[in-house]
């Protein structure tokens, strides 16, 4: 199975199959404990992000569930991975509202952090030009129509593997993955 999920490089570098490769422009944000958070805190290290809102009466729930699961995998398997989840509502996604959504999946803040503190055009644009994903926000609705995509970024900071973050999510996958990106 891992000859199957892995590529080996010219350099030796261990590589995806079907990799990707989207390239993550560099940012810095505020996380649920109201400091700042971003691509140089993840330098180096492999994790795993969704897009969420914390008034969302549909898919946010089961996607965090999905991904604290992940991480509760993750850790039994000790494979270093940090996992960062970005508000997609951040007018109204503080950081005390985003730390009490969190809360009711995970008690393990050390590798998840849950960003804030750009504008809505800011991260309809992420979304759109780096994870390729739509995100939405209408004067219509106070709901955000939004993907409900996994991202793995490698530790180049790389978007290597989009998954299922909302049905049949492959965790086995993800894990292999994972630790394929670590080697």
């Amino acid at each position: 199975m891992l000859a199957a999920t892995m590529i080996i490089s010219a350099c030796g570098k261990p590589q995806l199959a079907n990799a990707l490769n989207w390239n993550l422009d560099s940012f810095t944000y505020t996380n649920q404990e109201d400091k700042e958070f971003g691509t140089k805190d993840l330098t180096n290290k492999v994790w795993i992000a969704n897009f969420i809102f914390t008034n969302c009466e549909t898919v946010c729930p089961p996607i965090t569930a999905h991904m604290a699961k992940l991480q509760r995998m993750m850790k039994k398997e000790n494979v270093p991975v940090e996992f960062v989840s970005f508000s997609i509502d951040p007018e109204n996604d503080t950081p005390e509202a985003l730390k009490s959504f969190a809360q009711q999946f995970t008690e393990d803040f050390s590798n998840w952090t849950f960003l804030t503190g750009y504008s809505q055009e800011t991260i309809e644009k992420q979304a759109k030009t780096q994870f390729h994903e739509l995100v939405q926000k209408t004067d219509a609705s106070t709901q955000v129509t939004h993907g409900t995509h996994l991202f793995l970024v490698d530790k180049d900071g790389k978007i290597m593997k989009s998954y299922s973050g909302f049905a049949n999510v492959p965790y086995k996958e993800i894990v292999q993955d994972a630790k394929t990106l670590n080697e």
